[in-house]
């Protein structure tokens, strides 16, 4: 395992461990996952968080500016101390290796779904039942609100890639028409 894997991996285990002791790892983990998708889309955030010259304390007053009341304290504390050790970089490996931590325990697997829309608990609970036979394995479903997508979804589970978006039949029908 590389350096750099290693670092991610050992962060991710200490947030785990922190996280699962407070009783919080479910909201922790998912709380995470949508910041670190933020901090993806984000080069202003990602600048200013990853930047040298930003103060700290600048740093910490943008999460705060940003996650306000829609992240717990313990998640705004780990992410805080993810940004002051310089790892912001990171991030999204370290959430990426803490779902899977999380998964592991509860014998789930990640799902990534972005949808144009806001998906409501039955859809959510229907898209479980669907990727979970799909991929023979209990599916764990974060959902990423993308306008891109613009109709269907898309769906990642580990290595598995469902497509069934708009685009994506646009493109097939252009293509079985010798487009």
């Amino acid at each position: 395992m590389s350096e750099a894997r290693e670092l991610i991996r050992g962060y991710a285990t200490a947030i785990f461990t922190l996280a699962e002791a407070e009783g919080r790892l479910e909201t922790v983990a998912d709380e995470l996952f949508h910041f670190a998708k933020a901090l993806e889309r984000s080069h202003e955030l990602r600048s200013a968080l990853t930047d040298l010259a930003v103060p700290s304390e600048r740093k910490a007053a943008v999460i705060e500016e940003l996650l306000g009341d829609r992240a717990s304290e313990l998640t705004k504390h780990v992410i805080d101390f993810v940004v002051a050790q310089g790892r912001a970089r990171e991030l999204d490996g370290i959430v990426e290796e803490l779902a899977g931590l999380a998964a592991e325990r509860r014998n789930f697997v990640l799902g990534e779904v972005r949808s144009a829309v806001p998906l409501d608990e039955e859809q959510r609970a229907r898209l479980n039942d669907v990727l979970s036979k799909a991929t023979g394995k209990t599916v764990d479903v974060k959902v990423i609100v993308d306008p891109t997508v613009v109709g269907g979804i898309y769906a990642k589970v580990g290595d598995q890639v469902i497509d069934a978006t708009v685009r994506k039949r646009l493109q097939d029908l252009k293509e079985s028409i010798g487009g």
